[in-house]
């Protein structure tokens, strides 16, 4: 007759599991495991939402700034043909115009625009408009001269 502590020898020897039948089946994650994993998870989001954030603000940011320049170069090309900026209206060729940075500002001119002199701006819109405080209207006019009207600079926003 075999007893229980023979049988788990024979099962050890022969590379088995000495475990009770119930206890072999157990097997994924623990609740506290699971908690661990969705808090570090947790904390990486928290640190990584706000950079995305930011960054996604500077990009429109940087394709206001380009559209504005787009426009300035139009208004130039306009310039030599005509020798006159009066006729432009500061908007390209519809190939042309900055189709992604609608949503977030309005690139417009400002002003009356005289034969010789024009001032294009880009005011942000809504979203753009809180998380960009800093700096606010885009403009440049003919001269090439940019401008800002938030506190942080020409150099930092453009």
């Amino acid at each position: 007759m075999m007893t229980m502590i023979d049988s788990n020898f024979e099962a050890v020897a022969r590379g088995g599991d000495v475990r009770p039948e119930s206890r072999r089946r157990m097997r994924g994650f623990s609740l506290i495991e699971l908690m661990i994993v969705v808090a570090i998870i947790a904390i990486l989001a928290a640190i990584a939402y706000p950079s995305y954030d930011r960054h996604v603000v500077k990009t429109r940011r940087a394709t206001a700034a380009a559209c504005l320049l787009e426009r300035a170069q139009f208004m130039e090309r306009h310039y030599t043909t005509r020798l006159s900026y009066l006729t432009a209206d500061g908007t390209p060729p519809p190939q042309a115009q900055c189709a992604d940075v609608s949503a977030f500002y309005q690139v417009s001119l400002v002003g009356a625009t005289t034969a010789t002199a024009y001032t294009l701006q880009a005011v942000p819109q809504v979203i753009q408009a809180t998380k960009d405080a800093g700096c606010g209207t885009l403009s440049v006019n003919q001269q090439g001269v940019r401008a800002v009207s938030g506190p942080s600079g020409v150099n930092a926003c453009w």
